[in-house]
Order: structure tokens, then C-alpha cells, then sequence
């Protein structure tokens, strides 16, 4: 099973993805949400962002990560980092866009498909076509 942690700048945000994923996903796909500084401030805090990889792996064999922008990827590097070694491997940090790669990455994983094979549809959905007129 995969495991999904949704890192944000903003806590409502990583909130509100994992809202949508969750919904998408049946609630059967563990995701977690690692926003913001603390639930006002915005930035990225390490701490929340272990906890949440500490948790999703406490609960499926493969972890992925979607994070929103620069510094919420150093953080999540800065995270791994603090667990073992061993566990290091079962996280897989992904460039997928943040909400359209949660949403497909969540449908992904609950029908039971891999780490890689997850990551690599939530990739693909910033390709998905797009209707403006």
C-alpha cells in the first residue's frame, strides 16, 4: 500500500488537498498533511513534515510525497534525513503538480497500484487536456 503526505507553505492548504485526495481515494489511502510553519504561519517546519513520514509509514509499505515549492522539498530532504536509514528507501518525493498530482495519485494508490507507477500518473497530470473557451 502507498501511503500519501501532501507538504504545503500553508497548513490550510495541505489541509484542503488532502480533503480533495482523501474524497478521491474513498479513504482508502492513508494521506497526510505537513503545512505551514504551525496551523497560521506560512513556511515549512521540519518537525511537521517527520511526523507526517513517520506516520504515513507507521501505515503503508511505500510513501509519496507531493510537495508545493522550493523550500517545502529542502524540508521534506531535511525530514528524511532525521529517520533511519533503513526507512529511507520507502519514500519516494515526487515533482507532480500539487493538487492535480494528489488527486490522480490518490485514485492511483487506492486501486492498489505501487510507489512508481503512482508518482509517475501524478506526473502525467499536469498533461491532462484542459477545456477553456
Amino acid at each position: 500500500m502507498v501511503a500519501l503526505v501532501i507538504v504545503a507553505h500553508s497548513a490550510k492548504l495541505a489541509e484542503g488537498v488532502k480533503e480533495l485526495a482523501d474524497q478521491m481515494a474513498q479513504g482508502r489511502v492513508p494521506i497526510f498533511a505537513a503545512g505551514g510553519l504551525d496551523a497560521q504561519t506560512l513556511g515549512t517546519n521540519v518537525e511537521r513534515i517527520r511526523e507526517a513520514l513517520e506516520a504515513a509509514l507507521s501505515q503503508a509499505d511505500e510513501v509519496l510525497v507531493l510537495m508545493d515549492l522550493g523550500s517545502a522539498v529542502i524540508g521534506t530532504q531535511m525530514a528524511m534525513e532525521m529517520l533511519p536509514p533503513e526507512v529511507r528507501p520507502r519514500i519516494l518525493l515526487s515533482q507532480a503538480p500539487l493538487v492535480e498530482g494528489a488527486i490522480v495519485a490518490a485514485v492511483e494508490a487506492a486501486i492498489g497500484k505501487g510507489a512508481t507507477e503512482v508518482e509517475a500518473s501524478a506526473v502525467e497530470a499536469c498533461r491532462m487536456p484542459k477545456v477553456i473557451r
